[in-house]
């Protein structure tokens, strides 16, 4: 349920988001991008080259040494595996977390690493549409096609052409350590009286049932699935599954589960209040229920057919995995 616009992000924070809105957003938005091929998994299947092949890679995660010989032309995508997993193969709709680096193939200098997330480990949810262009070092789809149709422990370089005349080619060096879950894990919470039911199905998709009385005017938070994992900060990129339904008629109007159970991610900073409330402070595994008045989300006014002025909201929200990420410049 992202603002409008959405948050700018630097050039460099922007390579730290992964594949954040490559599997649609916390608004649906539509895409000219066409869907994948069903007679492969793979989206792009890059191959090795000269340039890729020249790469050393010494170490591992973000203390790995990465070199590029000098005289080494990079002059297109490519992709050398430099160690392979023996774990199950990245699909699109995988969430996988990883540790990557990005480093100038000119200079050997280090750009960006995923070493600002806990324990040095980011999670990644790969799209499911095909990827527009692999060149672009600002772009998510980079991790895509460096983590796709290899098993989960490997280790990839790929390199990629300078986007532009003046610029300097990148080399992105990624590890896929293991794939995460797509629903909360946490612990069951015993619910808070006066909120809405929340009934799962088997694959985790909420039914949200909200109670005869009067919308609240404040926003209210209830925990219903305890997790364990990192908190989510201020600003964070945030991996999440989540339905949110009217209490004017409670009819859905946005939800991941509807959209084939594909993850979201993006920043809580890119969100309406209410529902950047029940994201930060919560532990990654759990499963959160959100209500909030029109002035914590789309803004007071007559209620209408066509969008979200003056609707009181509630969400339920599976926190899957969270990244601290840098700020717009």
């Amino acid at each position: 349920m992202r603002k409008r616009p959405l948050l700018v992000l630097s050039t460099v924070a922007a390579a730290t988001l992964l594949l954040a809105g490559c599997s649609g957003g916390a608004t649906p938005e539509s895409s000219e991008t066409p869907d994948a091929s069903p007679q492969s998994s793979c989206l792009a299947d890059l191959k090795s080259g000269a340039g890729s092949d020249a790469v050393s890679v010494e170490g591992e995660g973000t203390a790995a040494k990465v070199t590029v010989p000098e005289g080494t032309e990079i002059t297109e995508a490519e992709r050398s595996v430099i160690v392979e997993g023996d774990g199950d193969d990245v699909a699109p709709g995988d969430l996988v977390s990883l540790r990557y680096q990005l480093v100038d193939a000119t200079t050997n200098e280090v750009l960006s690493t995923s070493e600002r997330g806990v324990d040095g480990v980011l999670p990644a949810l790969l799209p499911v549409q095909q990827p527009q262009q692999i060149v672009d070092p600002t772009q998510s789809t980079v991790f895509t096609v460096a983590a796709e149709c290899l098993p989960i422990g490997s280790s990839v370089v790929l390199t990629l052409p300078a986007a532009q005349e003046g610029s300097h080619p990148s080399i992105l060096y990624v590890e896929t350590i293991e794939e995460l879950p797509t629903i909360a894990t946490g612990s069951d919470v015993d619910p808070e009286k006066g909120m809405p039911k929340v009934e799962l199905d088997d694959a985790g998709s909420p039914t949200i049932t909200l109670p005869d009385a009067d919308a609240p005017t404040e926003t209210e938070v209830a925990v219903l699935k305890q997790g364990d994992g990192a908190t989510v900060g201020a600003g964070d990129l945030v991996t999440v599954q989540y339905r949110g339904v009217k209490w004017s008629d409670g009819s859905e109007f946005d939800s991941t589960w509807s959209r084939e159970a594909a993850p979201s991610q993006f920043q809580t900073s890119g969100v309406v209040t209410g529902f950047k409330m029940a994201l930060e402070g919560q532990k990654v595994g759990s499963q959160v229920i959100v209500t909030m008045p029109p002035k914590d989300g789309y803004g007071e006014g007559e209620i209408n057919e066509t969008d979200l002025v003056g609707e009181n909201l509630t969400f339920v929200v599976d926190i899957l995995g969270t990244t601290p990420v840098e700020q717009a410049e």
